[in-house]
C-alpha cells in the first residue's frame, strides 16, 4: 500500500525562496500534494504560489503566527493522508532532503523524525535559546533532543491527530515535541543536508531570537503553572 504523503509550508514574507523550494518539492515523488498557508504575508508570496501549478493555498488576511498557520495546514490535509510533513519555505533546493525524513515513518523507524541540519556557517546567536528550549525538552520529558526548534519534520497521521497546536509563534516546536513525548510516541533525529535562511548577527537578527525567546519561556512557564497545579512535572 502505498502511503499518502502530504507537505505543509507555512509562510510569511517569503517571496524571494519559496518558489525554489516549491519546486524542489516538487521533484520527490513520493509527495502526493503540497499546501502552502501563506499567514498574512505583505509581500509578493501569495502571488509567486499562484504561479506553480498543484499547489493548495490558503492564505490569511492576518498574521497570526505559526502554530495557528500549520494547525490551518492539518485540519486540511490530516483525512487524506497517512504522513504529514512540515517544511519551511526558505529551504529553496535543500528541500529534497525530506526524503530523508520521510523514509523512517514509511520503514516504521519513528513515529516523528526532526531534521539535525549541518552546524551554520555563520554563528547568528549565542545559543541561549536553543539550549532554553533543549533543557525545558530534558525537564518535562526526561529525553535530550538536539532538534526541538528545527521546523522541519515528518509524522504518522495519528501523532498529529493527538497533537495540540494551542502554542503561540515560535513555542510550537517545543510545546508539540514535549506533548508528543509525554504520549509515547518515538521521535527520532535525522541529519539532513538541509539550509535555510539564518539569522545574523544584526538587530534584525536579534529580534527575531528575542522572540523565539519570549514564545519558548511562555511555553514553559505554562507547562510549569499546570505542573504545580497537578502536582507533577
Amino acid at each position: 500500500m502505498n502511503e499518502v504523503i502530504a507537505v505543509i509550508i507555512p509562510a510569511y514574507n517569503e517571496e524571494k525562496r519559496i518558489v525554489e523550494t516549491l519546486l524542489a518539492l516538487k521533484k520527490v515523488k513520493s509527495i502526493s500534494q503540497i499546501y502552502v498557508i501563506d499567514d498574512g504575508s505583505t509581500d509578493a508570496t501569495v502571488e509567486k504560489v499562484l504561479k506553480i501549478d498543484d499547489i493548495i493555498l490558503i492564505a490569511s488576511k492576518e498574521n497570526k503566527g505559526k502554530g495557528h498557520a500549520l494547525k490551518l495546514g492539518v485540519d486540511e490535509a490530516i483525512n487524506t493522508s497517512d504522513i504529514i510533513v512540515f517544511a519551511d519555505a526558505d529551504l529553496k533546493e535543500s528541500a529534497e532532503e525530506v526524503t530523508e525524513l520521510i523514509n523512517p515513518i514509511i520503514n516504521d523507524k519513528a513515529d516523528v523524525t526532526i531534521a539535525k541540519f549541518p552546524p551554520p556557517i555563520k554563528k547568528g546567536g549565542f545559543g541561549l535559546v536553543k539550549k532554553l528550549a533543549k533543557y525545558g525538552v530534558y525537564l518535562y520529558t526526561g529525553v535530550i533532543l538536539d532538534t526541538t526548534l528545527s521546523g522541519q519534520r515528518a509524522f504518522k497521521k495519528e501523532v498529529l491527530q493527538n497533537t495540540s497546536f494551542d502554542y503561540e509563534g515560535y513555542g510550537i516546536e517545543l510545546g508539540m515535541t514535549i506533548d508528543i513525548l509525554n504520549q509515547g510516541y518515538m521521535i527520532k533525529e535525522i541529519h539532513v543536508n538541509m539550509f535555510h535562511n539564518e539569522s545574523q548577527r544584526n538587530i534584525k537578527g536579534f529580534l527575531h531570537r528575542g522572540k523565539q525567546f519570549v514564545h519558548i519561556l511562555k511555553v514553559l512557564t505554562r507547562r510549569t503553572s499546570k505542573s504545580l497545579k497537578y502536582g507533577r512535572t
